[in-house]
């Protein structure tokens, strides 16, 4: 796959984001395309969908035909007045089969006016946070006209890019988009997926982990837990990495190349929190990091993306500052599993502070929404609803005296003979699901529907439909606050539950080539949920899981050398919960419902925790 060339872009100064602001009803957008090329174009009020692709067609060649341009959860039709100034756009092929291999050609030189002529580092977005981050960026852009480069980052799976100021100090780590893990353009071998599919998290689609950097980054209101500014660019450099091909190969020749990519600020430290030992963090650092990685669900929070400060010059573990990066895996679009590191730690169950309980209380879910919505509108909207969830989560359970270890582990499900069960988070949104669909069962408008009310768990290889009449009072009997909070032997294993609902659509066949044309039961509950009752879901009060290793990379650490494929590659996860499926009334319902559940739940918790610790002192004081 070959580079699109751009005339050099370190004549032009950096002028912000306020370089057509002045130009009446003219935008600039940045078109990226499956295989990583982006082309930075100029819109009037009278281009649409038609012209973008033809001026792509025009400059980089590419194919655009049965294609379609999308800009986060929507798929533009024609009319692109939805469209902002500096919004990034993706054209992906309508085709089953995606190519990893589809060329990426210089441009032809038959229309001059369709090259890219932005400069070679434009910040995405208006946000008055930025405002750092544009200091660095003119430092760097100084750097690079007198030949300083940048240099390529070895550690990790993806392609990152430390950019230096004019005196060689790294100021900045630059994470392009298509350089992800199984992007086209991966520079170390984890390649075989297009932008916009599944990534290495299922519920974190491949070239969209730059704009949750971004998102934490702007959630972290007063730089409560220490994010380093973070800000979505697109970049010009030659650095970058293309492969040529679906093999990952790579071009001899290396040519100036632009990249959609998030840009945060280098941060110096002495170590990461994997170096040693964590018993003189701040619990004050812990806490805050740990409202955070609550907040949006953070699926990959280990200790190597915890960076350490000394802020004494001694040398000895005296005071320390933790820094938080590396948020590309948070904010899924349904519930998995996250990884708290600070779980295990002694200062996540030590109490809030009153500074902290206050900071929870002021948090507004929905104006974190609108606010997202407003500087990163290509973020999708089953994101903010986990935003939403989780934030509702974390302010009540606060409220209520939970502590962050107990939040954290009411949040995270347990391995059980290598097999994943739901936490008590997604037994909750279960059984809000369950008394919704139950109650639009008994209304009227559901009497007038023809197919019922179906929910699809999982939002790429499986749906279950709610399909039992259950009734409430039975399953709130046994299912999920009054189970056995023991050991864990009660709950009900991930087998068992595809067991279960496979035995129950195999009997359903069997009934339908037998010829019956009765009505079908309104269904009222998942077959997962009556699978979880039936195999008395219960609740583990140990967090158990991976055994202290690094889980977004340990289980690629081993592999072999070479290039892997994402499809054997991306790891196991069940997906229990979705949210993205309900409109806004249904939404709005289940988070009513939610609430309800809540506070049963936490009394249940904070009665485990107590007897756990009984059970503590109990065992040391016999032991002779």
């Amino acid at each position: 796959m070959a580079v699109a060339v751009f005339s050099s872009p370190l004549g032009r100064e950096y002028h912000g984001n306020n370089r057509m602001e002045g130009k009446s009803g003219r935008r600039r957008v940045f078109v990226q395309t499956e295989t990583g090329c982006v082309l930075g174009m100029e819109l009037d009020r009278s281009d649409n969908v038609h012209t973008v692709k033809r001026r792509l067609y025009l400059a980089l060649n590419v194919l655009v035909e049965e294609s379609s341009l999308t800009f986060g959860d929507m798929v533009l039709k024609n009319d692109l007045s939805a469209i902002r100034h500096d919004s990034p756009l993706l054209l992906t092929r309508n085709v089953m089969h995606r190519s990893s291999s589809t060329p990426c050609l210089s441009p032809t030189g038959r229309d001059i006016q369709q090259r890219d002529f932005s400069g070679p580092i434009e910040i995405l977005g208006h946000s008055n946070s930025f405002a750092r981050t544009k200091q660095l960026v003119k430092d760097i852009v100084k750097a690079m006209k007198v030949g300083v480069d940048p240099i390529p980052v070895h550690s990790g799976l993806g392609g990152a890019y430390y950019f230096r100021n004019s005196r060689g100090e790294s100021v900045a780590i630059v994470k392009p988009t298509d350089e992800e893990p199984f992007a086209p353009n991966n520079p170390k071998g984890f390649v075989g997926k297009a932008l916009g599919q599944p990534g290495l998290k299922r519920s974190v689609r491949v070239g969209e982990t730059g704009f949750r950097e971004v998102a934490a980054y702007l959630l972290d209101y007063d730089h409560f837990a220490n994010v380093p500014p973070t800000a979505l660019v697109k970049i010009t450099h030659s650095v970058f990495n293309v492969n040529d091909g679906v093999k990952g190969n790579k071009p001899q020749n290396k040519k100036l190349v632009s990249k959609i990519a998030s840009f945060q600020q280098f941060i110096p430290h002495d170590f990461d929190a994997s170096d040693h030992g964590t018993s003189n963090f701040p619990v004050a650092a812990v806490h805050r990091i740990g409202i955070l990685d609550i907040r949006i669900f953070n699926t990959d929070r280990h200790a190597g993306n915890l960076l350490v400060r000394k802020l004494d010059s001694a040398g000895s573990f005296g005071q320390v500052e933790l820094v938080p990066i590396d948020h590309g895996l948070c904010l899924p679009e349904s519930l998995e599993d996250p990884y708290f590191e600070w779980i295990h730690w002694p200062q996540a169950s030590i109490p809030f502070s009153e500074d902290e309980l206050e900071y929870i209380e002021n948090l507004n879910p929905v104006r974190d929404s609108e606010m997202l919505r407003g500087e990163l509108p290509m973020i999708r909207e089953a994101c903010l609803r986990v935003l939403v969830l989780c934030t509702i989560f974390l302010k009540e359970a606060a409220t209520f005296g939970l502590c962050l270890a107990e939040i954290g582990e009411m949040m995270s499900r347990e391995f059980h003979g290598g097999e994943e069960e739901p936490s008590e988070l997604e037994v909750l949104c279960i059984e809000a699901r369950r008394l919704i669909a139950e109650t639009q069962v008994l209304s009227p408008r559901a009497e007038a529907e023809d197919d019922g009310f179906q929910f699809d768990l999982d939002c790429e290889e499986a749906g279950f439909d709610f399909t039992s009449d259950m009734a409430s009072e039975d399953f709130m009997t046994k299912s999920p606050f009054s189970l056995g909070f023991g050991n864990g032997s009660g709950r009900s294993t991930l087998s068992k539950l595809e067991e279960s609902i496979e035995e129950e659509e195999e009997s359903e066949g069997e009934e339908d080539d037998a010829g019956s044309v009765g009505p079908r039961k309104m269904p009222t509950i998942s077959k997962l949920s009556m699978s979880l009752k039936n195999n008395c879901l219960g609740v583990n009060q140990k967090y158990q899981k991976f055994s202290g290793a690094k889980p977004a990379s340990g289980y690629l650490a081993s592999s072999s050398s070479g290039h892997r494929s994402a499809n054997e590659q991306l790891p196991a996860s069940a997906n229990f919960v979705k949210l993205a499926d309900m409109d806004e009334e249904e939404w709005v319902q289940f988070l009513e419902k939610f609430e309800e559940l809540l506070y049963p739940a936490f009394a249940k918790r904070k009665s485990v925790t107590i007897g756990q610790r009984q059970r503590q002192r109990l065992g040391t004081s016999c032991q002779f």
